[in-house]
């Protein structure tokens, strides 16, 4: 068996070292003086180049697969944080919409209670309106405790909407001008004609004209469209002078005995979160 020897190892390394140096000598000197590559520096360099590029190629097609992975990881991160934004954005934008409804709201009953100095005035918020009554009811935040009575009257937005019909201690319960029970919702009411005063009783609405149906006309004034109608006082279940509508039609039935005059209510009832009761006049203290 041929025995390992060291020295010759060692011979042949530094040989190979002194190779090594010769060659770098060479290269720096020929740069110096601008000169070619020799033919061997050429083939060691492309050498050195080939196997570098070989040997590295699998580690940087690692690195890259790596690094797209990361920053697909890191863009999937990104996506979500943008979605959670997204969400966030849109809620807030509904809730500005909401206040801005809200604000709305507020502005016109600020309006309309400036239009009513001669009452005292309760403010109460919207509560309750069930779908199946949306026509016909609504509850709102104040009560007895807050000085409400039964048949007060109710304004919202620009108009009369309607009357207390129950009290609790802490909510009321409004009946609309709106609803479909007729034996309740009769307003003396008083229409401004070029010719004068003319006077009826509130008894309904049309859901076809989506109108207030005014019965019973006295007089014998010309009633036209855009007569303003307001509430009579008459009775004493309503102080005079608030504002319901504006005419909009008038027909008399085939008897000729009667007048029935179609109103556009000025308040929307279909949108309300405020609504103002009507306590009493001043001068009823």
């Amino acid at each position: 068996m041929k025995k390992f020897n060291p020295n010759k190892n060692i011979i042949i390394t530094l040989i190979l070292a002194i190779i090594a140096v010769t060659v770098l000598s060479v290269t720096v000197a020929k740069r110096a003086n601008n000169q070619k590559a020799s033919f061997g520096q050429v083939v060691v360099n492309d050498t050195v180049g080939f196997f570098d590029k070989v040997l590295y190629a699998p580690v940087r097609w690692f690195e890259n697969r790596v690094e797209s992975v990361e920053n697909l990881f890191v863009t999937y991160q990104e996506n979500e944080r943008l979605k959670e934004k997204l969400d966030s954005y849109d809620e807030i934008v509904q809730t500005n919409k909401n206040q801005e409804r809200e604000l709305a709201a507020l502005k016109e009953e600020l309006a309309l209670d400036a239009t009513l100095d001669n009452y005292e005035k309760i403010t109460a918020n919207v509560i309750t309106r069930s779908p199946d009554t949306w026509q016909d009811m609504l509850i709102v935040d104040k009560g007895a405790t807050d000085g409400i009575e039964v048949n007060m009257a109710v304004m919202a937005k620009k108009g009369l909407i309607g009357r207390v019909i129950e009290v609790n201690a802490a909510s009321s319960k409004i009946e609309l001008l709106s609803s479909a029970n007729q034996s309740s919702n009769h307003y003396p009411v008083r229409i401004s004609t070029k010719d004068g005063e003319a006077f009826g009783v509130l008894k309904g609405y049309d859901k076809e004209r989506n109108a207030l149906v005014v019965e019973q006309v006295t007089g014998e004034n010309n009633v036209a469209k855009d007569d303003v109608v307001q509430t009579s006082g008459l009775g004493g279940n309503s102080p005079a002078g608030l504002r319901i509508g504006t005419v909009i039609d008038s027909e008399v039935d085939k008897f000729g005995l009667d007048r029935k005059v179609y109103v556009q209510p000025y308040a929307d009832t279909h949108d309300l979160s405020v609504v103002t009761i009507i306590e009493r006049t001043l001068g009823d203290k």
